[in-house]
C-alpha cells in the first residue's frame, strides 16, 4: 500500500483506551492511579503484559542489562536503521495511569494498526519501555535511557541503593528483567515519544497537540542538615540547634529564586525526610531534594548557586552543620527542528490544531535526542495534573496524539 493511500490511516481509539485501562490494573494506587515503581514486583508484571501483547502483534522482545526492552516489527530492509518508539510503564508511589504509559501504549497501538492496515514499512520498528524513567524509587530519573545514551555509568546505575538498601542490579536480577544484551549498543535512525503534557497549557488553550521544542535542564541538590534533637516543649528557643527551621528557611529561598528568576524557571522540593521524626522531638537530621529547572544553562548555574549560597548562609546562622550532593544533572535540550516540522506537518494533515511548547519535566526523549533524532509529542491532561493519582486525560486526546505518531511512523519507517 503506498503512502498517499494511507492519508486516512488512523488509530483504534478504543482498542488503546482498553490497554491502557488493562495496564492501569497493575500497581493499583489508593485513589484511582498507579503505583508501579520500577523492578517492583508490579513492575515486573506490567512489563510481562506488555511483552505478551507485542508478541502476539507479531514483534520480537529484547532486554538489555539496564533491563530497557526492545520490542521490534520487522522491516523489508535488514540493513536500515530502526524508528524507535518509547517511553515509560513505571510511575511514581502516588502516580496517574498515563504518565509515560501513554507513549509505550500509543507505539504498540501504532503496531497493531500497521498490522490492520497490512501495511509493510523499508525500517523496522521498535517499541521502546526505558527503565526507571521516574526515578521515585533509584535516583536519578531517566536511569536506563541515560545509561543507553552513555550519559550515566552503567556500573554506578546498578549499584544505586533505593530507600530501603536494595540495589538496583539486585532488583533487576529478582524480578528477572536484566537481559543479555549490552545497553547502548543499538542504532537509530530517529526516536519519537508521545507523552501527556504534565502541564496545563494545552488544555486551556484548547490545542490537541504540543510540539516540543526544548526540554528544561534540570538539577537535584540533595541536601542533609545536621542540627541537634532536643524536646519540643522543653528546650527554650535560644539554645536550639533547629535543622526543621534551617530546612524551612532553605524551602522559602528555594521559592524566591525560581521566582525572581523568570521566565521558564521553577523550583521545589518534593521529598523530605525527618529525623526522628516524632511529634515532640525537634529534628536531628533533615534529608531533602530541591529539584531547580529552566531552559537557559546559564541561569541554571545562577540558580544552584543562589540556592548553595541560601543554605550556606541560613545553616551558618542557626548552628546547624550541612552538607549537600547534586543527585541529578541534565542539561537543556532542543529537539530535532526537522522532526518538529513533520510532527506539525501530520498535525495540519490531520486537522488538529498545534502549539510549540516546552517541557518543564524531564522524559526520556531527553537523554535518546544526544544520540539520534527526536521527536517529543505532547497531548493535553485534565488541569495540567500529572505525578497524582487524580491525572487524567480523554480517549480523544489520546487518539489525536497516537494518530500524529502513526503518521510520523508512516513517514519516517517509509512504507515499502
Amino acid at each position: 500500500m503506498s503512502r498517499s493511500n494511507l492519508s486516512n490511516a488512523l488509530v483504534n481509539p478504543d482498542r488503546l483506551w482498553i490497554s491502557l485501562m488493562e495496564m492501569a490494573k497493575i500497581g493499583p494506587g489508593i485513589a484511582g492511579g498507579n503505583n508501579r515503581q520500577a523492578l517492583t514486583d508490579e513492575d515486573a508484571q506490567g512489563r510481562r503484559l506488555f511483552a505478551k501483547w507485542c508478541v502476539e502483534a507479531g514483534m520480537s522482545v529484547a532486554v538489555d542489562d539496564m533491563g530497557n526492552m526492545f520490542a521490534q516489527r520487522d522491516g523489508s530492509d535488514g540493513e536500515a536503521l530502526p524508528l524507535y518508539i518509547g517511553s515509560h510503564l513505571d510511575t511514581q508511589p502516588t502516580g496517574g495511569k498515563y504518565d509515560g504509559v501513554l507513549g509505550v501504549l500509543a507505539g504498540l497501538e501504532v503496531v497493531r494498526t500497521l498490522n490492520d492496515l497490512r501495511v509493510r514499512t523499508r525500517r523496522p520498528v521498535v517499541i521502546a519501555n526505558w527503565t526507571n524513567e521516574e526515578g521515585a524509587r533509584f535516583a536519578p530519573a531517566m536511569l536506563g535511557s541515560g545509561v543507553f545514551a552513555g550519559a550515566i555509568d552503567k556500573s554506578a546505575a546498578h549499584s544505586k541503593l533505593d530507600g530501603e538498601g536494595r540495589c538496583f542490579a539486585g532488583e533487576l536480577a529478582r524480578t528477572g528483567w536484566r537481559g543479555d544484551e549490552f545497553c547502548g549498543s543499538r542504532q537509530m535512525h530517529a526516536y519519537l515519544e508521545l507523552h501527556i503534557e504534565q502541564g496545563p497549557m494545552l488544555e486551556a488553550r484548547q490545542v490537541d497537540v504540543g510540539v516540543v521544542t526544548h526540554c528544561q535542564g534540570l538539577r537535584w541538590i540533595e541536601f542533609t542538615l545536621i542540627g541537634r534533637e532536643a524536646h519540643t516543649g522543653s528546650t527554650p528557643m535560644n539554645l536550639r540547634v533547629n535543622a526543621g527551621l534551617a530546612f524551612a528557611r532553605i524551602a522559602q529561598a528555594v521559592e524566591i529564586i525560581a521566582a525572581e528568576t523568570q521566565p521558564n524557571s521553577v523550583g521545589g522540593i518534593g521529598q523530605v525526610n525527618f529525623h526522628p521524626n516524632s511529634r515532640n522531638v525537634l529534628p536531628g537530621q533533615v534529608v531533602f531534594t530541591v529539584d531547580i529547572r529552566t531552559v537557559d544553562a546559564s541561569k541554571l548555574d545562577y540558580m544552584e548557586e543562589r540556592v548553595l549560597a541560601a543554605a550556606e548562609e541560613t545553616c551558618r546562622k542557626l548552628g546547624v552543620s550541612h552538607s549537600y550532593e547534586i543527585i541529578g544533572r541534565t542539561a537543556a535540550v532542543t529537539f530535532s527542528e526537522n522532526l518538529a516540522d513533520l510532527v506539525r506537518r501530520c498535525s495540519d494533515n490531520l486537522h488538529y490544531s498545534h502549539i510549540d511548547i516546552v517541557s518543564g519535566a524531564g522524559h526520556d526523549a531527553c537523554w535518546i535526542s544526544q544520540i539520534a533524532p527526536t521527536a517529543l509529542i505532547f497531548c493535553p491532561c485534565k488541569g495540567g495534573i500529572s505525578h497524582n493519582e487524580a491525572e487524567d486525560i480523554s480517549m480523544n486526546w489520546a487518539m489525536n496524539g497516537a494518530n500524529v505518531l502513526l503518521h510520523s511512523v508512516l513517514e519516517l519507517a517509509e512504507v515499502a
